[in-house]
């Protein structure tokens, strides 16, 4: 009986490790989609207001500088980086950044 009890918590333990990998690899690749998504939104925003950007390659969120409903990002094109503050239903403040 015994036997049998520590056969069940090593299986236990081993399932429990399965599953945490798998759950940071969802993670790590959920936050690369994200990063992509979030650089891809930002950039459309910004040419939608007649700014240049090719080929966006990231968009940071500046904790520091955002608040709820105004979200601030660190967009980085192939020729410029710029500083957008995004608001709903309202144009996005842009910025270049040198």
């Amino acid at each position: 009986m015994n036997c049998n009890r520590a056969l069940l918590q090593i299986s236990s333990i081993g399932a429990g490790v399965f599953v945490s990998i798998c759950l940071a690899s969802t993670v790590a690749t959920a936050t690369a989609k994200n990063q992509d998504t979030a650089a891809s939104v930002v950039a459309d925003q910004v040419r939608s207001q007649g700014f240049p950007c090719k080929n966006p390659s990231s968009a940071e969120r500046i904790e520091a500088e955002s608040a709820p409903n105004q979200t601030v990002y660190l967009l980085t094109c192939e020729d410029m980086t710029y500083r957008v503050l995004l608001i709903p239903d309202q144009a996005a403040e842009v910025a270049k950044v040198d």
